[in-house]
């Protein structure tokens, strides 16, 4: 899930109006002959700095489009043109956001490679200019400062940053598919060093402003203001266009060096930098590393790496065109195209479509105080919600609460929260064993065990206490909510929230609506989902909703694998080596035999012969044993505390063994049980949206990809059909049905895209 994870790590920020200081004289000079004011950038000049503002319209970040490129070489060219103005600040007028990267569309709009490369090329013209530019400039960074707004800003002589959390450094691109294409790669290992270029360029995570000035990446770093007469965003952007003025002037009057000292520790990196042979073995490391951990899957690390060797070894000219026809080919690849179509779905699924609803959810219940039951609550106090944690049992109350202030203390060792801040965040959190305060909740989340009678007596006794305007949601992977609503005196108040398990790590909420749950429920659920900073989806109510429903056929077909003859370790090795970041046998012991065995009985119940595969006997005698996964320490594999490693279960091989199926050769070779994986789980997503359970393949694809693993480099269920070919699926999936029967049958959507060839799930 590495990349899944961080994609789309590009946050929206409010925008503020934008600040003129006293003593400005305001420029918008024309483009070219039209009487037209620029749109992205103004700028004034305060003695004789020129301070560049950035404020592209209608959007909470700036981006580097093809317009914001433009007015800035026209204003660059004015500034160089001008015997006034002796240095310049680049700064953006929105808090929170200095340039959050480049504008990804111009690349979706390319047809072919040389397009791509020409964008390239041009980007790094203007940036070479800036970096050559006699007139020193400095760039004033408070917010996100991503991607191509990261090669902007390192293109500059001086970098002063906000010592902010929302103030990130990254290069991201590698989880888009593509490579930092405007001089980054050549810029980035002269300013942090080779090792940490790598490391900020193949994983692609952020960097914070006190690290990033660690790192040499920053030069000055600007404590954010308070609150005082304007908000402290505004006063901050003032403080800190006032500093970069300042150092603007020193660096023209040669009062103020660009140049850093170096530590020790980073001047003996730089000189073993220097040594061909060590260079050649970091080179090799990294190499190993990448090939490890994408298993050649993702194209982007291994040319990302080559682009940086040919920089230092050949030289910057040779290094910058080479980034330019490298950035141009891997933006053409399926896996940038797969990538770029998850990004702009999360960023779909990020926005409440239902609108805002008629109460604030201020006041949050919950009851259960177990994994899933705490783990809520952590990310709802983190946002700022009060939240009442209820259990039935003192001792189940105590481990839920000492379970989310641990959460709340790993921020502190990492240095994201100070102590203080983990306090006050864990005060917003009340304990109780009973429904008191409960009249003030405007949401109540249940997250007890999975049993229907259980849920219906806890939906009842809370009905007796709560407002009429509260909202009752049920945290279930696969207990249809009408069913759970059965009971309820107002079922157009019961919704599904289905989170997934780590909840603090995992992004993805599933909401379930069913025929009676009101517009307003549903607005309600998804912004309490988005302030909880998940990517939500909304299904249709039906047995398994979509994620567990697509699943459950995957794992019955696991299920007859290994019965074939398959080992997990083989097994897991075949579902990695095709892009799934967990194994099969692996996910099923993560999940929970017992689980797997529960929601693989109902959905056979529900689905019939369709679901079939494996021999169900498989996980009852499992559970029967006691091999319930990860959770025993026994499942498939031993599970030791404190040990990385695991080993097989060898008391699964008599189990295995009195269950055992000959395999049938025509379908049985190392690609065809993966596309038997794949091919099940594929025709079950299409059917959810054939059937209605999915409104978009866009929300298919984001909960198969951040709910349940599908390869991020494939794109999803619905990418993967379009970037592979409807035809080619059908074709495999009428194989695998002439070996296995109907359920491999293709179903009726996905062969009236193999029949017509132009239509696609995303046009």
């Amino acid at each position: 899930m590495v990349a899944s994870r961080a994609i789309g790590s590009l946050r929206h920020f409010t925008a503020s109006r934008t600040f003129r200081s006293p003593g400005y004289i305001c420029r918008n000079f024309t483009r070219s002959s039209a009487l037209l004011a620029r749109t992205h950038i103004n700028y004034g000049v305060k003695g004789n700095v020129a301070v560049i503002r950035i404020n592209s319209p209608n959007s909470k970040v700036n981006t580097l489009n093809k317009e914001l490129h433009t007015e800035l070489v026209e204003v660059m060219n004015e500034i160089w043109a001008s015997d006034q103005i002796r240095s310049a600040v680049l700064i953006s007028s929105k808090p929170g956001c200095f340039i959050a990267g480049a504008d990804i569309n111009m690349l979706a709009g390319c047809k072919t490679s040389q397009e791509v490369v020409q964008i390239s090329q041009e980007g790094q013209k203007i940036f070479e200019k800036l970096e050559k530019s006699t007139k020193p400039i400095v760039a004033a960074i408070s917010g996100s400062c991503l991607g191509g707004g990261l090669e902007l800003a390192i293109s500059c002589h001086y970098r002063i940053a906000t010592k902010d959390k929302k103030t990130v450094l990254g290069a991201p691109e590698v989880l888009l598919g593509i490579l930092p294409g405007a001089g980054g790669t050549q810029r980035l290992p002269k300013m942090v060093g080779i090792p940490a270029a790598f490391d900020m360029m193949l994983t692609g995570r952020n960097i914070r402003a006190d690290k990033a000035k660690k790192m040499g990446l920053v030069d000055q770093l600007v404590e954010p203001l308070g609150p005082g007469i304007k908000p402290p965003e505004e006063r901050t952007i003032e403080y800190l266009e006032e500093v970069a003025v300042t150092f603007a002037k020193g660096l023209a009057d040669k009062k103020i060096s660009a140049k850093r000292d170096k530590g020790l520790v980073e001047k003996l990196t730089s000189y073993a930098m220097t040594i061909p042979f060590v260079r050649q073995q970091v080179y090799k490391k990294v190499e190993e590393k990448v090939q490890k951990q994408t298993k050649g899957l993702y194209p982007a690390p291994l040319k990302i790496i080559d682009v940086v060797k040919t920089g230092i070894e050949q030289g910057s000219d040779a290094g910058y065109l080479y980034e330019s026809q490298k950035f141009g080919e891997l933006a053409m690849t399926k896996e940038s195209k797969a990538l770029m179509g998850l990004y702009h779905s999360q960023v779909q699924c990020k926005r409440n479509r239902f609108g805002a609803p008629q109460k604030d959810v201020k006041h949050l219940a919950i009851l259960g105080a177990g994994l899933m039951g705490a783990g809520i609550a952590q990310v709802s106090v983190d946002k700022g919600l009060k939240t009442v944690l209820k259990d039935a049992t003192l001792a189940g109350l105590d481990r839920g609460q000492q379970q989310v202030f641990k959460g709340l203390n790993d921020k502190v060792k990492k240095k994201a929260l100070t102590s203080f801040e983990r306090d006050s965040i864990f005060s917003n959190l009340t304990g109780q064993l009973d429904y008191q305060g409960f009249e003030k909740a405007d949401m109540v989340i249940e997250a007890v065990f999975e049993d229907l009678n259980l849920k219906h007596k806890v939906l009842k006794e809370v009905e007796a206490v709560i407002p009429d305007h509260c909202v009752f949601a049920s945290n279930t992977s696969a207990l249809p909510i009408n069913k759970i609503a059965a009971v309820s005196k107002r079922p157009e108040k019961v919704i599904g929230m289905h989170y997934f398990s780590p909840v603090d790590k995992m992004q993805l909420l599933e909401i379930i609506t069913t025929e009676k749950t009101s517009k307003d429920t549903t607005a309600s659920a998804a912004t309490v989902g988005l302030k909880q900073g998940k990517v939500v989806i909304v299904v249709k109510d039906g047995p398994g909703f979509y994620t567990t429903r697509c699943l459950a056929p995957m794992m019955s077909e696991v299920m007859r694998i290994l019965q074939e003859g398959v080992g997990p370790k083989k097994l897991d090795s075949l579902t990695t080596g095709f892009g799934f970041p967990v194994g099969a046998a692996t996910l099923m012991d993560e999940v929970g035999v017992d689980v797997a065995h529960h929601v693989s009985e109902d959905l056979g119940k529900a689905f019939g012969e369709r679901f079939g595969g494996g021999s169900v006997e498989l996980l009852k005698q499992m559970v029967s044993k006691g091999f319930l996964g990860r959770k025993s320490g026994k499942g498939f594999y031993i599970y030791e505390k404190g040990v990385k490693s695991k080993n097989l279960n060898s008391d699964m091989d008599s189990i295995l063994a009195s269950l055992k199926v000959p395999p049938k050769p025509d379908v049985s070779s190392d690609e065809d049980v993966q596309y038997r994986l794949v091919t099940r789980f594929v025709n079950e997503a299409v059917m959810c949206l054939q059937e209605g359970i999915l409104a978009t393949p866009a929300e298919g694809d984001i909960g198969a990809v951040f709910g349940l693993g599908f390869p991020p480099c494939l794109g999803g269920p619905f990418r993967f059909v379009d970037l592979y070919g409807a035809q080619k699926v059908v074709d495999r999936l009428r194989k695998y049905e002439a070996a296995y029967g109907k359920q491999f049958s293709p179903c009726q959507l996905l062969i009236d895209h193999a029949n017509s060839p132009n239509k696609k799930f995303y046009q």
